[in-house]
């Protein structure tokens, strides 16, 4: 089998000379060698060179190599006479045509951990090329203002748990990632000054090859965090797309696969980057056409794609690069089963990043499964749930018969236009509440029922502000990234503080202020003794009654519990369902005396309120998303 050697990358007049660029044959990242001091760095130099490193044993110097023009081989790592087969072309004997020619056989690798390197890096050694690459830490750089690495990681609640290694500096600035300039110029046009705090800490892990745990809360910037490594990824390793994806995302629902989609355009359309989206609930032709014309990114539902491999109509044989986006939620939706399957589809090889909001034991299981001597990344505490404290929480508590009342008042206090969410807890209720809603205001219903070119155009319509109004299930809860959305309504509690949480965080967004109101009645008091510590660790007010609700014995939910923390303190969120291929049905039944109206039949703001007590649905079971 035929590998080419390590190849330059293409010249650069803005690093300083004699600092040359490099691409790494195995992973394809960029990385910096001064060939008169044999000094190697993974950060862009912007200075003098620095001293020599200790002498390395005396090889040939190799001539340049040029670009290798095979999309299914790659080099090894750094600039030396040595080379080793390519994973990719190692594992082309695992992908075989029939006599058709268009149904690709996955057979799955025997083991999908089999990766016992501890990292990517520590396969280079001292000796084994002219300019290995680096495995130290540079010396923390002040930026952002002076401030010292320290200091950064202090005021961003930055904490790193990497044993045995040393963590990469932060990028305070787009400035010193290095990323190509048409990247850069497609960030600086969206308008951010400065990276957030976990794509700051993640970029500088990811492009070295580690693998990545980020635990963040929603609304911090995770999709550029992992996005914007994976262009690079692709962009040096240069596969052929239509052979399969090179970069591969897995996200629990349609919306967010279809706004990770959107931001994959966005930001790699200037480097000819090629994505596609597989999801369930749209047909399967065009998703198909678009793999036969080739990915090089593939975002996907799990059930979905699960399908597609079954049809033979994909290889992951070529995916370097793993992400699991909102792990904590496919767990919840009960996709590991079908996680796992596509993971084995996947060669052991790879680099694997989980990006969750919560670090509950599930996530931390399969974590631990999938993932080799990961590098974890925490954004504030993650041993215990914290709601984002740009948020301003009003907790009322109320009856069932009181809440449309008391909806229509908070609507009237909101400027003309402002948008508003609205979650309910059954799809009857929202498509309910959202028809007496629309007499008066602007206002459309998304849930799991609606086809998929109807939530398209319900959540373009509440995009672009023609309807401000939108009533939700927990479709909506996670994903659904609106940044002027002013206030989240919890007309039903959810089911646990966990979905609480991901509710409000739609609002107070990329930096913005928000409101959340939430009505909760005796029927969630099993929620208040939780619910009092998510509003004290936000620095938010508690009322008296919810106080007393506490006093009366409400301590936490009754079904499995399930969050890891230190104090594992907080409920459960009950048993599943029965599952489905695209995520689980989640059945609860509430009885006529604790649900009153609340299941049964919305207020109407135009009808006498003994109109709005009445349903003869209360006691039905009730089909949550």
């Amino acid at each position: 089998m035929a590998s080419a050697a390590p190849r330059y990358a293409p010249p650069d007049p803005t690093l300083p000379k004699p600092w040359r660029g490099l691409i790494d044959g195995t992973t394809g990242y960029l990385y910096f060698w001064n060939p008169e001091t044999k000094a190697v760095t993974y950060d862009r130099p912007t200075g003098p060179p620095p001293p020599p490193s200790p002498p390395l044993r005396r090889r040939p110097r190799p001539r340049p190599p040029l670009p290798s023009s095979s999309p299914s081989t790659t080099t090894t790592r750094g600039p030396g006479p040595e080379t080793s087969p390519s994973i990719m072309t190692c594992c082309s004997c695992f992908q075989r045509h029939t006599e058709s020619g268009n149904r690709v056989q996955n057979a799955p690798f025997a083991d999908h951990k089999a990766r016992n390197d501890p990292s990517f890096e520590q396969r280079f050694s001292a000796g084994a090329n002219p300019a290995p690459v680096p495995s130290t830490n540079p010396a923390p750089q002040a930026d952002n203002g002076n401030m010292s690495v320290d200091a950064y990681r202090k005021k961003h609640e930055i904490t790193i748990i990497c044993p045995g290694r040393e963590a990469p500096s932060p990028f305070m600035s787009f400035q010193s990632t290095g990323f190509p300039s048409e990247i850069l110029r497609e960030v600086q046009q969206a308008g951010f000054k400065a990276p957030s705090p976990i794509q700051a800490q993640s970029w500088p892990i990811a492009l070295k090859g580690s693998d990545i745990v980020a635990v963040a809360k929603t609304g911090s910037g995770k999709t550029l965090g992992y996005l914007l490594p994976g262009f690079i990824l692709v962009k040096n390793l240069r596969h052929n797309s239509r052979d399969g994806p090179t970069v591969l995302v897995l996200s629990p629902t349609r919306e967010l696969a279809t706004q990770i989609q959107d931001e994959a355009i966005k930001f790699g359309r200037s480097s000819r980057i090629s994505s596609t989206c597989l999801y369930g609930g749209a047909p399967k032709g065009p998703q198909l056409r678009d793999l036969e014309r080739g990915a090089d990114i593939v975002v996907a539902t799990p059930g979905r794609l699960n399908d597609i491999l079954e049809m033979g109509k994909v290889s992951l044989r070529q995916v370097a690069y793993l992400v699991l986006d909102e792990a904590d939620r496919m767990l919840d939706m009960g996709f590991e089963p079908q996680i796992r399957k596509i993971v084995k589809q996947v060669q052991p090889k790879r680099q694997t990043l989980m990006f969750t909001a919560t670090w509950p034991r599930e996530v931390r299981k399969i974590a631990s499964d999938l993932l080799t001597n990961p590098v974890q990344v925490n954004i504030g505490n993650t041993d215990e749930l914290v709601a984002n404290k740009s948020i301003t929480q009003h907790v009322e508590v109320t009856t069932s018969f009181e809440k449309g009342r008391r909806l229509d008042q908070i609507l009237r206090q909101q400027e003309p236009g402002s948008k508003v969410i609205i979650f309910c807890s059954t799809k009857r209720m929202c498509d309910q509440l959202s028809r007496n809603l629309s007499r008066q205001y602007g206002a459309s219903a998304i849930h799991g029922d609606k086809s998929q070119a109807e939530r398209d155009s319900v959540l373009s319509e509440f995009r672009t502000g023609r309807c401000p109004i939108l009533v939700a299930t927990d479709v909506a809860a996670r994903g659904l990234d609106v940044k002027d959305i002013r206030v989240v309504v919890n007309y039903d509690f959810p089911t646990g503080v966990e979905d609480y949480v991901h509710r409000i965080g739609r609002t107070g967004r990329a930096g913005a202020t928000g409101i959340a109101y939430t009505f909760f009645c005796d029927q969630d008091s099993k929620y208040a003794s939780d619910l009092v510590k998510i509003l004290e660790g936000a620095n938010q007010n508690v009322s008296p009654e919810l106080r007393a609700m506490v006093g009366r014995g409400g301590y936490g939910g009754r079904g499995p519990r399930r969050w890891a923390s230190s104090n594992d303190s907080y409920g459960g969120q009950g048993a599943y369902g029965s599952q489905t291929r695209d995520g689980p049905s989640f059945q609860s039944s509430y009885n006529n005396s604790s649900s009153g109206n609340q299941y049964g039949g919305a207020p109407s703001f135009h009808s006498s309120s003994s109109n709005n007590q009445t349903s003869g649905a209360a006691s039905l079971p009730a089909r949550l998303v």
